[in-house]
């Protein structure tokens, strides 16, 4: 084994369950699991000195959006915080862009800056506080000195800063995951030809099995089995959000978690004294976007991402997918899981599972740092398997953004050496797509479309939809109850009907026949 090759020795996973008054900070989440991560390794919390690679996960209230103006006070600068509460000076330190795919993405950027020789020791953290915090603001109970920083200098960013969806798209609804990922289910129900009875009961049946996962995990937010069931049966707690999603098959951002991974070089690790049971390999991985914008994907029920890099991690891990032991999809919505399976060639009743943690509506999804438990988790399955191989997706965006890892405590073979991800992108740009009309009018056919919902009732219905001309275009429906039923009560996609200006004369409006 040669010394230069990355390898993962210790990691943490940390929830908060205690009240909001008693909460920790961002940064003294950020620290527990920094110094249990180091305690996983068998090292001393002193350790933590010697980074010298430290990237912190960007926190939810960073990212651009309705969560960046809560007036709470913040880190600044929170790589540099962290790095000065644990005495460490690293040469290299980061903060990210939004993404759910960015734990992944580090730890893949991490091992290769390792077996380049950029860095011997590296900490990747993330934290989720969304919990305490809406629960401090709603009882006005402040916020501690730590909560913020003195820090002058702005964090060196990584990862992608495009925002998910363009102006136009965002006037439309299409900049919230809660809206879009409903667009995607929908799409997998028409192509299949399913019912809608018989497609809300294989929702229920594909994330009852993680809530049973999550209700057997110490560290998840709703430890709570349910049936299939009981998933997918509107009542006043488990409400419609958006069409055919209730509330129990979403993704819960209201928590208190935190998450982080100790990588470093063979050499460093033998160096420390990290005893060989606690190392874990990374064996292979991959990171590619889908096409960017929403409206311009090939279809609403796939992802050459998905498949690309999910082909390019096994290929450089030597192995096929049934040598896999351990799953975990990235699981944000049902069609994130089902879109991930399909193109990995997994089934989604597949008899080793699809998850290791619970997944994130109950385990709980703290914001982009969900990916990092899943990968904590599975290093702890695997060395309780030695010699077995586990599979983590992440996923950012709206099926946008893709990363995998392949992991296992056998040992690297060789030189360890990732492909450009480059490679895969520029396959993925030269994909064919239809063309993008802003201001449609005439006939036109419903190609995806979801009805959203408030805590009062129907909000508003989305379409999108192609024109006589067969391009796609956005736009919303009128917002009387009628319409919004109605598009709930029979199959849509396909449907067709008149697009034109919005009365608003922002938007599009298309009134189904």
């Amino acid at each position: 084994m040669r010394d230069d090759t990355p390898v993962l020795i210790g990691s943490s996973q940390f929830t908060h369950r205690g009240s909001a008054a008693d909460s920790p900070s961002p940064l003294e989440l950020l620290k527990i699991a920094a110094k249990s991560a180091a305690s996983d390794a068998g090292l001393p919390e002193t350790v933590l000195a010697e980074i010298d690679g430290l990237t912190v996960v960007g926190f939810s209230i960073d990212a651009p959006g309705g969560l960046s103006r809560l007036p709470v006070p913040r880190l600044l600068n929170p790589p540099a915080s962290l790095a000065k509460a644990l005495g460490a000076s690293p040469t290299v330190h980061m903060y990210t862009y939004t993404g759910g795919n960015t734990p992944q993405m580090l730890i893949n950027q991490f091992a290769e800056r390792i077996s380049r020789g950029e860095v011997e020791l590296g900490l990747v953290a993330g934290a989720e506080f969304l919990g305490s915090l809406m629960k401090r603001l709603k009882g006005g109970l402040g916020f501690g000195a730590d909560w913020s920083d003195d820090v002058s200098e702005a964090p060196n960013m990584v990862g992608d800063p495009r925002p998910g969806a363009t102006p136009h798209e965002e006037a439309h609804g299409l900049a919230f995951p809660t809206n879009t990922y409903p667009l995607f289910e929908n799409a997998l129900r028409a192509r299949d030809g399913r019912s809608i009875p018989d497609h809300q009961r294989r929702i229920g049946k594909l994330f009852a099995p993680f809530t049973e996962v999550a209700a057997a995990n110490p560290n998840a937010w709703f430890p709570i089995a349910r049936t299939a069931e009981e998933l997918v049966t509107v009542t006043p707690a488990n409400r419609m959000v958006g069409f055919p999603y209730p509330k129990y098959v979403n993704s819960i951002l209201e928590v208190d978690q935190s998450a982080a991974v100790l990588i470093a070089s063979v050499r460093k690790a033998r160096e420390l004294g990290v005893p060989e049971d606690r190392w874990v390999f990374l064996h292979g991985c991959a990171d590619a976007a889908d096409l960017w914008n929403l409206l311009d994907r090939q279809d609403y029920h796939s992802s050459p991402a998905i498949r690309l890099t999910g082909e390019r991690a096994l290929d450089m891990a030597g192995i096929s997918l049934a040598d896999i032991d351990l799953f975990d999809i990235y699981s944000c919505f049902p069609s994130a899981v089902q879109v991930a399976a399909e193109e990995l060639g997994l089934s989604i009743d597949d008899p080793r599972g699809l998850t290791v943690t619970g997944g994130l509506p109950y385990f709980g999804g703290p914001g982009n740092n969900y990916a990092m438990h899943g990968i904590a988790e599975m290093m702890g399955r695997l060395r309780a398997r030695p010699g077995a191989y586990g599979l983590c997706t992440a996923n950012g965006w709206h099926l946008t953004k893709q990363s995998v890892g392949i992991y296992s405590t056998r040992p690297v073979e060789g030189r360890w050496e990732r492909e450009d991800p480059k490679v895969i992108q520029a396959r993925i740009e030269a994909l064919p797509h239809p063309p993008v009309i802003e201001r449609p009018q005439g006939q036109a056919t419903i190609e995806a479309y979801t009805v959203i919902h408030s805590r009062e009732g129907y909000r508003m219905g989305i379409v999108i939809g192609r024109d006589g001309d067969g391009r796609r275009f956005v736009a919303n429906t009128p917002e009387d109850e009628a319409t919004l039923r109605g598009l709930e009560a029979v199959e849509s996609v396909g449907r067709t009907g008149t697009v034109g200006p919005h009365p608003d004369g922002v938007r599009n409006l298309f009134v189904p026949d």
